[in-house]
């Protein structure tokens, strides 16, 4: 599978017409390849954050090469932010949860949990170990996660997602869950720097595959 994770700029006049043009992207949800694409406003940052997620790579630029610029003109967005930030990657570990597979819970969450993670050289091989053995049993068994993947964008960062059934769902496992596991994942030891995003998600922002609506 193939991730892509966006962040905009949006100046606070300009948030009506950029949601507006976000939801015009659900024309493309006859694109061959959709896994599905889900985002909201990061109320910390402040910034409009999207994650796309494709079959493969070449799905994924089959769709930039002969369908992006055309609907991107269409629906005028670019006015409507004044930075965007992208970066894609393919994905290393699929993380189970409470519903049975991860178009379910694309179509069902409504909160996404970004880890922005750059790992120490020479850590990454034991990060992922971390993530298979700890961090994704542990969300799973709280109850409320409802499916995950780690994405790799480059050779040091990675992008750990995670789709929750609601913001209680996410908060009573921070408060019951995450400082045993955080005690167990020794972070400092793999991790170089992280940055976290609690997005709820906007329904209207979301894109499912033509053939699962």
């Amino acid at each position: 599978m193939w991730g892509k994770w966006i962040g905009c700029e949006v100046p606070v006049a300009a948030r009506g017409r950029f949601s507006a043009a976000q939801e015009a992207w659900s024309t493309i949800s006859d694109q061959p390849g959709l896994v599905g694409q889900l985002g909201g406003w990061d109320p910390v940052a402040g910034r409009a954050q999207l994650l796309g997620l494709w079959t493969d790579e070449a799905a994924y630029r089959r769709f930039m090469r002969e369908r992006h610029d055309t609907v991107a003109a269409g629906n005028q967005q670019r006015a409507g932010y004044t930075a965007i930030d992208i970066a894609t990657g393919g994905t290393v570990l699929a993380m189970a949860g409470d519903v049975a597979d991860l178009p379910r819970a694309l179509e069902r969450a409504t909160l996404l949990r970004v880890a922005d993670c750059r790992t120490l050289p020479g850590r990454e091989e034991h990060f992922l170990e971390v993530q298979r053995e700890v961090w994704a049993p542990g969300m799973a068994a709280a109850g409320g996660m409802l499916a995950g993947v780690v994405v790799q964008l480059e050779a040091h960062h990675y992008l750990v997602t995670t789709l929750w059934s609601g913001a209680a769902a996410h908060q009573r496992y921070a408060r019951r869950h995450l400082p045993a596991l955080r005690s167990r994942a020794a972070l400092d030891g793999d991790v170089q720097s992280m940055t976290g995003h609690v997005l709820p998600l906007e329904a209207a922002w979301r894109i499912k595959p033509a053939e699962s609506q």
